[in-house]
């Protein structure tokens, strides 16, 4: 009898659900910088990002879903926006999306520490870790909804997805990618 009392609450309790979130495109860049010959560093950012996480807090677990659009690129300057938009770099015109998928979360207790996923540029796909340097979940008075969220940074080497500009002249294979998202509960 109490083996198909803990049968039947086990059927009826079901898998836990992840809460859905949608990608806060006012609160969400994914910004990048990459040494420039030895004397300075080059920073910009994507303007434009959509998608969703799924997040599922006491089960350890989520998935993300990130599409930046290549074309809001901005560093502060109109001219290297024009030549990182070029077929050099990013090639915007042939590939004006670049997206981040992930099912693997890695928990410091309960805070999000690392997040693993493929990273698909100029048509190719390799991985990418994202490590948190903080991360936080929260009541926004202004959408009143929960949002969650947090400041992500991780490195690339650029060759892997071909961009080779200037690698043999000097400039770095090494990319810093430094990501702020957030999203709102559904």
């Amino acid at each position: 009898m109490r083996l198909a009392y803990a049968a039947a609450l086990l059927v009826t309790a079901g898998p836990a659900l992840a809460t859905q979130y949608e990608i806060d495109h006012h609160h969400t860049y994914v910004a990048f910088e990459i040494g420039h010959f030895g004397t300075s560093t080059n920073r910009a950012q994507f303007e434009k990002t959509s998608g969703s996480i799924d997040f599922d807090r006491a089960a350890k677990k989520g998935k993300v879903d990130v599409r930046v659009d290549t074309t809001s690129v901005h560093s502060g300057s109109a001219e290297f926006d024009t030549h990182l938009q070029g077929t050099d770099l990013f090639n915007t015109a042939r590939y004006p999306e670049m997206r981040f998928v992930s099912d693997r979360f890695e928990f410091n207790g309960d805070r999000v520490a690392k997040v693993h996923g493929q990273l698909t540029l100029l048509g190719k796909t390799g991985p990418l870790v994202l490590s948190a340097t903080q991360f936080n979940c929260y009541q926004s008075p202004i959408l009143k909804s929960e949002v969650c969220g947090g400041d992500f940074e991780g490195s690339i080497d650029r060759t892997q997805w071909g961009m080779d500009y200037l690698v043999t002249m000097g400039m770095p294979k090494q990319v810093r990618l430094v990501v702020q998202i957030e999203a709102a509960k559904r």
